[in-house]
């Protein structure tokens, strides 16, 4: 799994590549928690356009992250996931709670 970083604006952009699941997702966790933790914007998108995979451990990472972001008063959004993702992510009811954007 890579994760890359971007700052655009008032925009951190955090690009996932590869697979989140068990065996990525503490990594993922503290790579994104390190990134909130430092602050210094209003917006965070989860650009989803590299993820090939997502379970349910992947949809426990994003929720906690949810939580954090909220508590920062960040706006949070979901780009670009494939179409299994996607169906992943409706399955849960993440987009009632995380809107679906393009970037």
């Amino acid at each position: 799994m890579q994760i890359s970083m971007v700052n655009k604006g008032d925009t951190v952009i955090a690009a996932l590549d590869g697979e989140l699941d068990e065996h990525t997702a503490t990594n993922v966790r503290d790579a994104l928690d390190r990134r909130i933790d430092r602050g210094g914007f209003r917006n965070f998108v989860f650009d989803f356009s590299r993820l090939a995979f997502m379970d349910s451990t992947g949809i426990g990472v994003l929720l906690g992250r949810y939580k954090a972001l909220k508590r920062k008063g960040a706006g949070i959004f979901i780009s670009s996931p494939n179409p299994h993702v996607d169906k992943i992510l409706s399955l849960a009811g993440i987009y009632q709670i995380i809107q679906k954007i393009n970037l």
